[in-house]
């Protein structure tokens, strides 16, 4: 197999993917609790609020990997929407945690649709070109792992990076409740992503204008026929199946992380340094799997190595949450408990990160697939619909989590001494079933998936005669 860690691009190419971990960890696991317990929004509103702003990133994710596609720029195809994208969300994820002005009861549901929507829009603009570069940049089915699984390691290094910064010395030190940690989170944060994204834009800039450009432009005046190309390239088979594990996947995304603040800190009762110290066992997670995946995946196969890696983690999920109720898990918010759990949660994310990998590098191979059938290169479209399954129904999922905080009472908590066991035990019951639930109904569909390595090869084989 090859090394490509002598490239510059194969560099360039992951670092993208810091900007994404840092909003993805604002979005997956600060804002809720931010929007409940520090702007005072009850958690069913704040998660409409989330839910609509994730909508319309999903909407508007398919549109923009389309046109991507069609681009015609001396830029190449994908860039004029990055350097778009590197100004609008560094300023966005700022005035997200720092409120521009003062709020009132009136303004601060508005204020939080408002920002949210920007971001997400700005993200789009990056995420969407940035990651449908992929397929032009690598054709082998191996080779297209090893960088899948940097980009994945760059996306855990930033976000988790930073929330074990934000929860030792910011969020978690100045309490969840507080706005001044969240205030230095969003500074700190809106640099890092904009020297994130600056940089994966600049540093790729040369390949993708060398990139064949596309054969027809991308027309507004002709939208429908727009439109219908879009249906055409989204009846491959193969993408469906990707397709269908994306929306019960994003459901199931939406409600863990939503919901993870309010589990590790009022359920297992773990303090903000404590969370910490999880966070530092994660950052062995992607090193682990820096290795792990191409290996499986050259062993046994993408799909394969995908099923083995979700349903391990899977199965390790619960596990801390159902001894703690039978009382067979070390004293809440104690150092063995939180040793304990910590690794469960590293060993976890490796089985993610390996699956996620395989997912990301079985879209890439729909690319070719679908190209023999329509003589249409899709990547944007495909990464685009993908993400827009899951943005669309992590919606339902932090709808369904703002609900379980309303239901078991937890709206109006603001310490640990507030929460009683029953409220502990709806929590699991609520969240475990449902969340379990949904990944193992993925798993199975993704079963249904057929592009091996020999199929990927026939596709080449089959562009490069065409050719």
């Amino acid at each position: 197999m090859s090394r490509p860690e002598k490239n510059p691009v194969y560099w360039y190419y992951g670092s993208a993917s810091i900007a994404f971990g840092i909003k993805n960890n604002a979005f997956s696991y600060l804002l809720l609790i931010y929007s409940t317990q520090v702007l005072g929004i009850p958690g069913y509103l704040a998660a409409t609020a989330l839910a609509i702003a994730m909508a319309w990133d999903a909407v508007s994710d398919l549109l923009l990997g389309h046109w991507s596609d069609k681009t015609q720029s001396r830029l190449g195809r994908r860039h004029p929407f990055m350097y778009a994208g590197f100004i609008l969300l560094p300023l966005s994820f700022y005035a997200l945690f720092n409120p521009l002005f003062e709020l009132t009861e009136a303004s601060r549901w508005w204020y939080l649709l408002a920002t949210a929507i920007l971001i997400r829009t700005a993200v789009t603009l990056v995420e969407v070109p940035s990651v449908a570069l992929l397929p032009d940049l690598v054709k082998d089915y191996d080779e297209r792992n090893r960088w899948l699984v940097l980009r994945h390691a760059f996306g855990w290094y930033g976000g988790n990076g930073i929330h074990v910064v934000n929860m030792a010395f910011w969020v978690g030190a100045a309490g969840v409740a507080s706005q001044s940690g969240y205030s230095t989170y969003g500074v700190i944060g809106a640099l890092i992503i904009a020297a994130s994204t600056l940089i994966s834009s600049v540093g790729t800039q040369k390949a993708a204008a060398a990139m064949p450009p596309p054969v027809e432009p991308f027309r507004f005046t002709e939208m429908w026929v727009e439109i219908k190309q879009i249906a055409q390239s989204l009846t491959n088979a193969n993408f469906f199946w990707l397709f269908v594990y994306s929306l019960i996947v994003g459901a199931a995304a939406g409600l863990s992380t939503a919901l993870y603040l309010y589990n590790v800190t009022y359920f297992f009762n773990f303090s903000g340094p404590q969370i910490a110290v999880t966070g530092l066992f994660v950052f062995a997670s992607p090193a682990i799997a820096y290795f792990l995946a191409p290996a499986l995946g050259h062993k046994l196969g993408k799909k394969h190595t995908a099923i083995a890696a979700l349903v391990g983690a899977i199965f390790l999920y619960p596990i801390p949450y159902l001894l703690t109720l039978a009382g067979f898990w070390p004293e809440s918010g104690s150092w063995p408990s939180l040793l304990i759990y910590s690794v469960f949660v590293m060993s976890e994310v490796v089985g993610f990160i390996v699956g996620g990998v395989m997912l990301d590098s079985m879209m890439a191979d729909v690319v070719e697939d679908s190209e023999v059938k329509t003589s249409r290169r899709s990547e944007g479209l495909f990464y685009a619909a993908r993400s827009f399954a899951g943005k669309a129904v992590s919606a339902l999922g932090i709808i369904l989590a703002g609900s379980i905080v309303s239901m078991v009472g937890m709206d109006g908590i603001k310490s640990v001494a507030d929460m009683t066991d029953n409220m502990r035990a709806d929590l699991a019951s609520f969240f475990l079933p449902i969340y379990c639930g949904l990944y193992f109904l993925a798993i199975y569909l993704i079963s249904k998936y057929r592009i091996d390595r020999d199929a990927h090869n026939e596709n080449l084989a089959a562009l490069a005669q065409k050719a």
